[in-house]
């Protein structure tokens, strides 16, 4: 492939992370008082707060801060977390407590906010031989592999709504990561039926061209293997990665390797907000990924208060069409964090799905969602319905733990407040949903029914 080489207006910029020792300039820029940026602080102490130039200084609109989406996307809000912890440790930052104190008090606060979602800890790993676990690996569905590369455990910035936060936390025991690419190789080739690997993170593209080749290569020789996933927020928080970066060019040549070996590279690539695509740096470094073969496919949640309208969902399956990308998923805010704070209830978050997809072209509606990833698997809200006198959610499963359940519609009684699979209860007469089992007393009127 040609490379381009035109300089771009953010070219030779070096990359600067902002921490959680920045936060009180910061916050002061955005307007808040003392108390409320001491409440920011607070907050801060309990879920991971990173930031970078480039986010800084090209996509926030300051001017509008801290209402401005993008600086909500970024930084932590006074009332994501109950007063009273936020009350709590403010308090000890306020009288100078030791770092240990606050972060045990912070570590109480984050058991409270299940740091590990859907199973993640005890379900989803996987074994050698059926003895060993595997650490920094997932194997939750049939087809498809988590590999969880120990260097590419943080980001370009973080994003407040990060369903992976506790990986970012500092506690070695909420973090899945792995530097054994071997032991992914080995696991790969006992189980031929896992015809895809999906490099997580954090973000994977915090690693250099020399350390990322180091995970990638060796999966080109596993002949069962279909494709390999990226799931990055690169390209919206530091794409100097694909453009001017020293080692941009041998980043976009692992690329083509990729592609020339027989596999497909999926670049999962998070966009939350259609500003992340404004910068011509941006629209360049898609440019150039795609020229290397590579498909870059778009998704992000539904977030309240950042992209919670079907305008901007609209604009931004729009603007991933017209430069050639892939609209995927639109997923519902998961079950730990700061949920409370972000979530959108179902029933409204089907309506601004609903509301932008009928204002796209076929080539965007691609697109799924309000698809929520869940215990049992990917559970997709296909809308609202009144069956029997009844009115109900109409549901089906995209992904799922059991494969029997895949592409399985199921009905979940209309709730206009619910916002996550667990607040539905089963509808039209049906005692529970497909994936639960049997009450063991059921269980045994079935076996006693047919010995």
């Amino acid at each position: 492939m040609t490379h381009d080489a035109t300089p771009s207006p953010s070219a030779g910029r070096r990359f600067r992370a902002y921490t959680a020792k920045h936060l009180d300039e910061l916050t002061a820029r955005a307007g808040l008082g003392e108390a409320e940026r001491l409440a920011v602080r607070a907050v801060a102490a309990v879920l991971p707060f990173r930031v970078n130039s480039y986010v800084i200084e090209e996509l926030i609109d300051w001017d509008a801060a801290p209402d401005d989406p993008i600086y909500r996307l970024v930084f932590p809000q006074a009332d994501m977390l109950p007063q009273t912890d936020v009350a709590r440790i403010a308090d000890l930052l306020r009288a100078g407590a030791p770092a240990g104190e606050v972060n045990r008090a912070a570590n109480e606060i984050r058991a409270r906010l299940n740091p590990h979602p859907a199973g993640q800890m005890d379900l989803n790993v996987p074994t050698i031989d059926r003895r060993d676990p595997l650490e920094g690996m997932q194997h939750k569905y049939h087809e498809t592999v988590l590999f969880f590369p120990k260097q590419g455990q943080t980001c370009h910035a973080y994003c407040t709504y990060c369903f992976r936060w506790a990986q970012f936390v500092g506690d070695a025991d909420l973090k899945f990561a792995s530097g054994e690419v071997d032991h992914l190789v080995a696991y790969l080739k006992e189980h031929p039926e896992v015809t895809s690997v999906l490099l997580t993170g954090g973000d994977p593209m915090i690693m250099g061209e020399a350390v990322l080749s180091r995970y990638v290569e060796p999966l080109l020789g596993v002949d069962t293997l279909e494709s390999i996933r990226i799931g990055t927020k690169s390209l919206a928080y530091w794409p100097q990665r694909f453009t001017t970066d020293p080692d941009a060019d041998d980043t976009l040549r692992l690329f083509e390797r990729v592609v020339d070996s027989g596999k497909n590279l999926a670049f999962m690539a998070h966009f939350s907000h259609p500003r992340e695509m404004a910068p011509e740096l941006v629209q360049r470094a898609v440019r150039r990924i795609r020229a290397t073969g590579a498909v870059i496919r778009t998704q992000a949640p539904l977030i309240r208060t950042i992209n919670d309208d079907a305008a901007t969902w609209e604009t931004m399956w729009r603007t991933h069409v017209r430069h050639g990308m892939v609209p995927y998923y639109m997923f519902v805010e998961r079950d730990t964090g700061p949920q409370d704070y972000f979530a959108v209830p179902l029933a409204r978050a089907y309506e601004i799905y609903r509301g932008a997809y009928n204002r796209v072209s076929g080539l965007a509606r691609t697109v799924r969602g309000p698809s929520m990833s869940a215990t049992p698997g990917k559970v997709c809200i296909d809308g609202v319905a009144e069956i029997a006198g009844e009115k109900v959610f109409v549901c089906h499963f995209i992904q799922a733990r059991d494969p029997e359940l895949v592409g399985r519609p199921f009905f979940a009684r209309y709730d206009e407040k619910a916002a996550w699979l667990f607040d539905l209860e089963p509808a039209l007469g049906a005692e529970r949903f497909p994936w639960e089992q049997a009450p063991p007393e059921d269980a045994a009127l079935l076996d006693a029914a047919h010995p």
